[in-house]
């Protein structure tokens, strides 16, 4: 497995079923979207973003529909909202490691890491 994540919705303290996100390579400013998905039941994506035999070094961003994924579970959020689209720019220096980007969210924060 080459590039994968989940979010957890910690205000509900579940999965975040349903959120959208998408998948970018950058380079500089400019960004160029690879994958544009919805999360499965367990807050997955179905499959790995990259494989190991798909995935190389450079930047990346994942983009999180945080807003629009608490709207649809019926939460009522301030407009403008305080966390819209999450994105979370991070790299891959090492290719033939598995690199995994965790979300933990709630309308309020964010937290990410490096998984396993």
């Amino acid at each position: 497995m080459g590039l994968s994540t989940h979010v957890l919705d910690t205000m509900h303290g579940c999965p975040a079923a349903g959120m959208r996100v998408s998948l970018y390579s950058t380079s500089g400013a400019s960004a160029e979207l690879l994958q544009d998905l919805v999360l499965n039941h367990d807050g997955r994506t179905d499959a790995p973003l990259f494989d190991n035999a798909s995935l190389r070094t450079g930047t990346y961003r994942l983009s999180f529909d945080v807003a629009r994924y608490f709207k649809d579970k019926g939460v009522v959020l301030p407009e403008p909202n305080f966390l819209g689209q999450v994105s979370l720019d991070f790299g891959v220096a090492h290719a033939d490691q598995h690199y995994h980007v965790p979300l933990l969210v709630s309308p309020w924060s964010y937290s990410t890491y490096r998984g396993s």
